[in-house]
Parts: structure tokens; sequence; C-alpha cells
């Protein structure tokens, strides 16, 4: 056995990586050829994310640089402290399966312990081997160990191994020293990048809770005004009618009392009018009723039409039995974006588009009015503008969507959400039953 801090003179071989044939290349050739190689496998695994990926472009550019066919990258497990094979080429499945190694234990343990590299000319006679009956049924031989480490962490080890017995030389084990330091903080980077993910992911899901949890108060105080408070000031509006018309009717000249009196039916008129506009922002009637299509169009022409504003809506594909969140999130991302035409876009004509695919869903609101500026909305100001978009794009990427914004002054707005969709089973099982 050798490892890394070895002599030059104690690793001397005739060729470059002990399978080819041929005269070895001399420094300056060798120098090129080992950049090179750096080269292939920092552009092979530059830009990816995805762990597998990454591990499996570096170990067939490892064993394409190594002229070898065997080979594999096992990983160490954080929370059981082991190594196993995560990809690798040449070797059983069974093999593969059922190497289990801790720290310290067998030549990759070693390695992945010590942070350095081993050299063994045949492995199978190596008595440190911790499944010897498995090397011995691979029938391996010449082997190589380096570990993939980033920083001071050793991640794992990456191993080549040969049928032949022969020698790995000097240059071969600093080469995929150097290469096993690149894939390792490529390795890092792609486990960061994976629990970045799975956070967004739990934020996702928990601001959905949040979400339902805040729709089903909506749900629940809209349902209160209306069966408890607009009923009240329905009566009362009606009583103070009637009080108006026996003032009217009766002999009395007092007009003061009568103006009074008709003002405060005004006022519970108004109020009434009022509560009845908080019940629909709170939770439209018809997205529990008739489902997501009625209850935007509601909404747009209720607030738009008495503003001057011609809303049209028009739907392409299959935009029904939808899950309820996500009913929810496109009727509020809806309500933002026909909110801020009410507010600021000074338009005379509103187009709503929904269109669904096959895994998606896509939701077009147009404008014609005055347009802004998008590049100068880069946050929330402390007047507030910017909440809207911030809102709707918010509520859109709770859904695993994107949402965009194009406009310019003068030319109108177009404000896109699009999510993905997984139908809802219940709902399909209940189309036809007037659920929705």
């Amino acid at each position: 056995m050798r490892e890394e801090n070895e002599s030059p003179a104690q690793s001397a071989e005739p060729n470059s990586s002990g399978t080819g044939e041929g005269h070895p290349p001399d420094g300056t050739e060798r120098v090129y050829q080992n950049l090179l190689a750096l080269s292939r496998v920092s552009a092979a695994v530059s830009g990816l994310w995805d762990l597998d990926a990454i591990l499996e472009v570096a170990l067939d550019n490892v064993l394409s640089i190594m002229n070898g066919t065997i080979g594999g990258i096992l990983l160490l497990d954080e929370e059981t402290h082991t190594l196993s094979y995560r990809v690798y080429r040449g070797l059983s499945a069974q093999t593969a399966e059922e190497i289990r190694l801790k720290p310290g234990e067998g030549i990759a343990g070693r390695v992945a312990q010590s942070g350095k590299s081993v050299v063994l000319e045949d492995i199978s006679a190596d008595p440190r081997v911790a499944y010897v009956d498995l090397v011995r049924k691979e029938g391996l031989k010449a082997f190589i160990s380096v570990p993939l480490r980033s920083k001071e962490a050793v991640l794992g080890v990456i191993n080549v191994a040969s049928h032949m017995p022969y020698r790995f030389t000097k240059d071969d084990m600093h080469l995929l020293h150097t290469i096993g330091d690149q894939v390792g903080v490529a390795i890092e980077q792609a486990k960061l990048y994976e629990r970045l993910g799975k956070g967004r992911e739990r934020y996702r899901q928990l601001a959905r809770q949040v979400m339902m949890a805040q729709e089903e108060a909506r749900r629940r105080l809209a349902r209160e005004l209306h069966d408890e408070t607009s009923q009240s000031l329905s009566g009362l509006a009606l009583n103070l009618q009637a009080l108006v018309d026996m003032a009217e009717m009766s002999s009395t000249h007092d007009d003061e009392f009568k103006a009074k009196l008709m003002k405060a039916h005004h006022l519970a008129i108004e109020i009434s009018v009022e509560v009845g506009r908080l019940i629909r922002e709170l939770r439209p009637t018809l997205l529990d009723t008739l489902g997501m299509v009625p209850a935007i169009r509601q909404y747009a022409e209720t607030t738009l039409n008495p503003l001057g504003v011609s809303v049209s809506l028009e739907t392409k594909g299959s935009v029904s039995s939808l899950p309820p969140e996500v009913e929810v999130g496109l009727f509020r991302f809806a309500q933002g974006a026909v909110g801020n035409v009410a507010q600021h876009a000074q338009a005379k004509n509103v187009t709503i588009s929904l269109e669904g695919k096959a895994n998606e869903l896509l939701v077009r609101i147009s404008d014609d009015g005055q347009g802004f500026d998008v590049s100068r909305i880069t946050g929330i100001e402390e007047s507030g503008r910017g909440r809207g978009l911030f809102s709707m794009k918010e509520r859109i990427g709770l859904l695993g969507g994107v949402c965009w914004v194009n406009s310019k002054p003068g030319e109108g707005t177009i404000v896109t959400g699009r999510v993905p969709i997984v139908q809802s089973e219940v709902n399909e099982e209940d189309t036809g039953t007037g659920s929705r």
C-alpha cells in the first residue's frame, strides 16, 4: 500500500495509467493532459445542482480519464455515519448494495477517515479489505481510492479499480486527488442546494397551511357577517323604512325628525351594502358554490363595472375540478390584479383569460390602462407601492408556479400566473354532483 505522501520514486511507472500501452508522455504533455482532464471534469460538473447528476458525470469522466471501466463513488451518510455506493460502474448491483463501511473500516473507510489517498497493486491480497469475498467475486486487483473533500470535511470517496494487477502512477493519484477535491466542492454545493430546496418546500407547505387556515377564517367570518350582521342590518333598514313611511303618513310636521329618520335609513342601507362588499372580499359565495371562474367573473364585474371598466372573461381547456388551495390561490391572485386595475390603471377594458393545459393552468389579466415601468418596482415601499405585485407573486409561488408582469407607460399591463396542476381526485369523483 502507498499513500499520497510517498515520494515520486516509489511510484514511478512506465506509463501514466497502467491500463494503456506505449511510451509515457513527456513532462509538458503530461501537464497538458492533466490540465485537460481537470478542465473536463470542472466543465462537466459546473452548473449542475442535482447531486446524482454530478456524481454520474464525475464518475464517467474519471473513468474515461483513467482509461478504466470499474469504479464508484461512496458518500458518507450524515445520519448513519456510514459510507455506501451512490453511483458505480463495472460492479454488480449486489456488491454495490451490500457494501456499508464505517470511517476507518476497509480501504475506503480508511481514506474517508484519514483524508489521504490509497493505492493498491492487488486489493484482493490486502488484509485490511472489509469485504474480501465480494472483492474476490468481482475479480478486483489494482485499486485506487481518493477522498472527496470540501474544505476540511470528507464527504465520501471515489474508487477506480481494474481486473489486472498493476500499479497506478503517482501522477494518476495526484490527478484523481485533485479531481476528488473538485467533485467534493460540487457535492457540497449540491447538498446545500438540496437543503435549500427542502427548506423552500417546507416553507411552501407551511405557508399553504397558513393560507388555508386564513381562508377558513375568512369563510367563517363571511358566513357570520351574512347570517347575523347582514340580516340584522336588513331588518334595521326595513324598520327604518317603515318609520319613514309612518312619518310621511302622519299629521306631524316635524321636518327635522323626518330628515334624521331618512338619514338613518340611508345610513343603514349604506352600511348593509358595505358589509355585503366585505363579505364578497372575504369569501365570495360563488367560490364555494359554483367554483373559481364564476367567482372571478363576479368579483371583477362588481369591482370594475361601477368605475366604467368593461370586463370580459374567456376560458380555454379544462379549468375546473382543481384542488381547493389552487382555486383559492388563483382567485386571490385575480383579486389582487383586479384591485390594482381599479386603483391605478385608469383602464377602459380588462380581459381575464384562463387556459388549462395537461398539467398546468395559465391565468392572464390584461388592461388597456396607463401602464407603468416594471423595472422601478423592486420591492415594497413605505407608501405600500408594490405590495399588490409582491402579494400576487407570493401566492402563485406558494402553488409552485411563477408570476410575471409586462407593462410599459401608456401601453397597458398584462399580469400572468402559471401554476402546475394535479387534478383533485375528490373533485373528479364528485363531477356532476353540483358541489362546484
